[in-house]
């Protein structure tokens, strides 16, 4: 029996390395976006889950890994940002605010129908910043790909006040859950 990560995200490749697991790595290709007043926490859930059904249904000898982080100010989630103006925009809206981090994970085995998943929340403060702080870390390039347009991880640690909750949650994988469903799966350490 193997063990698969349906997400190419260096972030959650080093942050399960770091704790000792070697999973293989064949990435999602399934997006959805959140319907009509779905909460977030429930969205999350699903697009996880979504992640790994899509792999899973191809190895059904093996354990599938998925994630899916979403950021929400207010109950709305912020997605990856389209452009740098809209980076810029969703920055400026999160300044000096607390928002919540949600990442669902799912660990599925197709073979016999299984799906164990857990959604965590942390929440984080931004530190208020100067427009000109804002526009040069949004042309740094980074924000372009992250959900809520910032990677705590990074540069963008500049932004932030403090946070309550696991920093591994905001960063895009919650290892100590993670581990724990891991271990539910009978899936140890390598």
């Amino acid at each position: 029996m193997g063990f698969i990560l349906a997400s190419a995200s260096p972030r959650r490749i080093e942050l399960l390395r770091h704790a000792g697991m070697q999973p293989r790595v064949i990435p999602a290709a399934h997006e959805v976006s959140p319907e009509a007043e779905e909460p977030p926490r429930a969205y999350a859930l699903r697009a996880a889950s979504g992640k790994g059904w899509q792999v899973a249904e191809r190895h059904p000898g093996d354990w599938v890994l998925a994630a899916d982080t979403i950021v929400t100010l207010d109950e709305a989630i912020l997605g990856k940002p389209r452009d740098r103006d809209h980076a810029a925009v969703m920055l400026s809206s999160l300044a000096g605010r607390w928002h919540q981090v949600i990442t669902a994970v799912c660990l599925i085995h197709s073979g016999d129908g299984q799906e164990l998943s857990t959604a965590v929340i942390s929440s984080v403060m931004f530190r208020q910043s100067s427009p000109e702080d804002l526009r040069r870390y949004v042309d740094s390039g980074e924000p372009m790909d992250k959900a809520g347009a910032y990677a705590i991880q990074g540069a963008g640690s500049f932004l932030v006040r403090e946070v309550r909750g696991s920093y591994t949650n905001i960063i895009g994988l919650p290892v100590e859950e993670t581990l724990g469903l891991l271990r539910l799966a009978g899936i140890g350490a390598a």
